[in-house]
């Protein structure tokens, strides 16, 4: 019985409904406040594993704070070498005076000075040569030979004047352990580029790479310190600053969604708002229609910003897309219950009541389907796209109980739009001849599943760089401004976990004992370790208790002498026998005493604290003569080889880490996931259907379209040669989701009555919309959102074609005065007594 037959009832269905309005308000009210306290983000980490392995942990770690994530990588060009030299010291001179950055290389004389001082003054404690053997008479008597023979070579003046402190040639070795291949070259007195056309700056901020906020400030800096010091020269415009790094990357990065969020969202807005104009003729239908919308937007804002702390910038660039399809609802809530006229007839409440007898079911339906879809994402392991899918699922859900509940009451019967009588029979026309094309779809959809199979073995893309919101020629400069200032690409690490920070060293320095002789046979083309540059405190002790007591050196010293090249006076000596035996009552060097030498930036780089948890990394460079690099035109590792070389190490935890190859591996993980969770939902929203249709048949095709759509949009990248990612398969099913919304409205018995005029109007109309929502993301400049446009914009329209195309046939003879029948009342006034009954039910068959 309908409850409004009765008074009674019929004062608390109103009541109920005035309540919905009131909880409306008040949600929204809600909504407002917790997106007032919402914190957004652009950190692309939020799309890495949620839980993750040990070595991918060590990527996620990297991404976010790792070994060059502090970097700033600048490089001066244009003009002369001297004046870009000149230049790099100004610029230099003003960053080390910031706070922001903890340190400034480029190779001038400041730092070249600092790092030998140092060096120099903690030479017994930081060589490597430094063993009890060293120190014996034939151990002096070889390094003494050594040293004395570097006077006839090129060296021989710095070696002359390094002798009488250094004969043991401590110095000599300690430089000769650092990697030569990456140190930059010198022009002008500071670091310059391989071919000597750019001065090349390294800056090291004091935030961490993650806080795009800190970093954003790091680079106006530095372009400041430049326009500054630019400003002094004549001809300033000839010369340019370029700026990279992984900080430089999130900063554009987010400005880049930023930007693309503002101007797609204000553009979608724009269209919707003109169609909608264009057909309600009203500004206040124009505002009803819009609520659904903005109720969702807030409603997906404020569930995300609760559950997650904060919303991700992708997550209100992927809202914008929600614009277009929460419009659908109040579309078909003002077009299929609008009676129509020469200049639109307002239309009675019980008009609105017959639309939602009829048509509410099929819209509850489509949104159920949606929600599925959607679902599915919520059960990632990546937090980014459970986001995506949270959001999408409470802004759908919202704008649906919107348009059911609040809508009608605030219309009050008064709503009219364009007469659509017209548009409507030729949609009528275009419907009954669709079902003729279905042959020929079938050809495509045949063609499609052709195309996606002999493009099977390269359909998928297998790495992580596909999903970079970094732009080619930002990638290019990055390459070679590393190169340039012979920044390691942090390919190949070691991680050595540990309790604490001595531990970490020892660990270091135990794998490093077993990575040398790697070196040595060209297995590796070098590697960076923290201990090179702060041993730790049990070998600087173990390297003291090596040096002999005073009188003991001079004795032992003095039968090093017989028997050289060169004749030597014993006395000439003395300073290093003062200086070893200062080594001997000297504290151990600390990370503290590193301060503003370029050591100091390697250690903060290769030794790190997170959480209680000290880790100590290796960085390994590859051989660039290996037959792997030769073939591949890449540096790369025998894995095996240096994995091996770890084990032996016995370090407990210690990781050999391919990061291009954890990468890839976890993205591919990442897309079988997916895949795995997309076919989970396909198979809930098919069981829905199927009950929700009571036919499995009916529910094969509601979803024929979809799927032909998808098929479509898959074999249409592969012919275009783009391989797909984890964004196609989310776009894809955005495809079904959006989609099933028309579908199901063609989706009828055989005993029931084709699919009216209206609500032919009322699709076309939801379509462009959906359409200027999605398909204007393919204008972004951030790829992961151009993926969504290119995918469910093309999808959306050939859903809502395939629909018709599959539709069963139209009009039977019998049934020609009921199909021609517009609205609701009509239909109903068509039908047998009995169909009208089971019609007006909520839970009738009808969809």
């Amino acid at each position: 019985m309908d409850p409004r037959a009765h008074p009674l009832l019929a004062r608390g269905f109103a009541l109920v409904q005035r309540r919905a309005v009131a909880v409306w308000l008040l949600c929204l009210v809600a909504c407002a406040v917790a997106i007032g306290r919402a914190n957004f983000t652009a950190d692309l980490s939020a799309f890495l594993p949620r839980s993750p392995s040990p070595t991918q942990q060590v990527l996620v770690d990297q991404l976010r704070d790792g070994l060059a994530s502090r970097l700033i990588l600048i490089g001066i060009d244009g003009g002369y070498e001297n004046t870009r030299a000149a230049l790099s010291r100004r610029v230099a001179a003003t960053l080390r005076a910031d706070p922001q950055f903890v340190a400034i290389h480029n190779g001038s004389g400041q730092n070249d000075a600092l790092d030998e001082q140092f060096m120099f003054a903690h030479r017994y404690v930081l060589s490597p040569a430094v063993t009890p053997q060293h120190f014996t008479e034939q151990g002096l008597h070889e390094a003494l030979g050594e040293s004395l023979d570097l006077l006839t070579s090129s060296a021989g003046l710095v070696a002359k004047d390094l002798l009488p402190r250094d004969p043991t040639g401590e110095l000599a070795a300690m430089l000769g352990q650092l990697d030569s291949a990456a140190q930059p070259e010198s022009r002008g007195g500071v670091w310059a580029s391989r071919d000597g056309r750019r001065a090349v700056l390294v800056a090291q901020t004091a935030a961490a790479g993650s806080d795009t906020d800190a970093q954003a400030h790091a680079i106006d800096a530095v372009r400041a310190a430049f326009a500054a010091a630019r400003r002094t020269l004549p001809n300033a415009s000839a010369y340019q600053v370029s700026l990279t790094g992984p900080g430089v990357f999130g900063v554009a990065t987010r400005d880049a969604i930023r930007h693309d969020v503002e101007r797609l969202s204000t553009l979608s807005l724009m269209l919707i708002v003109a169609l909608l104009l264009t057909l309600y003729r009203s500004p206040r239908t124009l505002a009803l229609g819009l609520l659904p919308v903005l109720s969702g937007v807030a409603a997906g804002i404020a569930t995300v910003s609760l559950v997650f702390g904060t919303v991700h910038g992708l997550t209100l660039g992927f809202g914008t897309t929600l614009m277009g399809e929460a419009v659908d609802y109040s579309i078909y809530l003002f077009v299929q219950s609008s009676q129509g006229g020469p200049r639109g007839t307002p239309q009675s409440r019980d008009t609105m009541r017959a639309w939602l007898a009829a048509y509410w079911p099929t819209i509850r339906l489509g949104v159920l389907t949606s929600v599925c879809g959607f679902a599915t994402m919520l059960f990632s392991g990546f937090p980014g796209l459970v986001q995506l899918g949270l959001y999408s699922i409470a802004g759908l859900v919202s704008a649906a109980l919107v348009t059911r509940f609040v809508l009608p009451q605030l219309c009050g019967g008064a709503v009219a739009i364009r007469d659509v009588s017209r548009i409507g029979a030729g949609l009528a026309r275009l419907a009954h001849a669709a079902p003729r094309l279905r042959w020929p779809l079938a050809a495509l959809v045949l063609a499609a599943v052709a195309s996606l199979w002999l493009h099977r073995d390269d359909l998928w893309s297998h790495e992580l760089a596909s999903l970079s919101p970094v732009p080619a020629a930002s990638q290019a400069l990055d390459t070679r401004l590393r190169a340039d200032v012979g920044a390691p690409d942090v390919r190949y690490l070691v991680v050595v976990p540990a309790a604490s920070e001595q531990a970490a060293l020892e660990g270091a320095e135990q794998v490093g004992a077993q990575l040398q002789p790697l070196v040595e046979r060209g297995v590796l083309g070098g590697f960076e370790s923290p201990a090179r540059y702060l041993p730790s405190d049990a070998t600087q002790r173990a390297r003291v208790a090596s040096l002999p007591g005073k009188d003991v050196l001079a004795a032992r010293l003095q039968e090093a002498i017989k028997n050289q090249p060169v004749d030597v006076r014993p006395d000439a000596f003395a300073p290093f026998l003062a200086d070893v035996e200062a080594a001997r009552n000297t504290p151990l060097v600390t990370r503290a005493d590193l301060k503003g030498t370029s050591m100091a930036l390697a250690v903060d780089a290769l030794l790190t604290q997170r959480d209680g948890q000290w880790k100590a990394m290796l960085a390994l460079r590859a051989p660039r003569n290996s037959q792997a690099a030769q073939v591949a035109n890449t540096p790369s590792l025998d894995a095996r080889t240096v994995s091996d070389a770890v084990a032996r190490a016995n370090v407990p935890g210690a990781l050999f880490v391919d990061m291009k190859a954890e990468a890839d591996r976890m993205y591919v993980d990442y897309v079988h996931e997916d895949i795995r969770l997309s076919l989970g939902g396909f198979v809930v929203i098919v069981v829905l259907l199927a009950l929700a249709l009571r036919s499995f048949s009916r529910a094969a095709r509601a979803l024929a379209p979809l799927v032909a759509a998808v098929l479509v949009v898959a074999a249409g990248f592969a012919l275009a040669g783009v391989t797909l990612t984890i964004l196609h398969l989310v776009g894809m099913l955005l495809i079904v989701a959006v989609g099933s919304n028309y579908a199901l409205f063609f989706c009828k018995r055989d005993d029931e009555a084709g699919i009216t005029p209206r609500t032919l109007v009322s699709l076309l109309v939801a379509n462009l919309a959906t359409v200027a929502g999605f398909g204007l993301l393919a204008l972004s400049h951030v790829p992961l959102l151009e993926t969504f446009g290119l995918t469910v914009g093309p999808g959306a329209m050939l859903a809502l074609v395939f629909a018709a195309i599959l539709a069963p046939p139209l009009v039977r003879s019998s049934d020609a005065a009921h199909v021609a029948a517009d609205t609701p009342e009509q239909r109903q006034a068509a039908r047998p007594r009995t169909e009208r009954a089971h019609m007006s039910h909520p839970h009738g068959d009808r969809a």
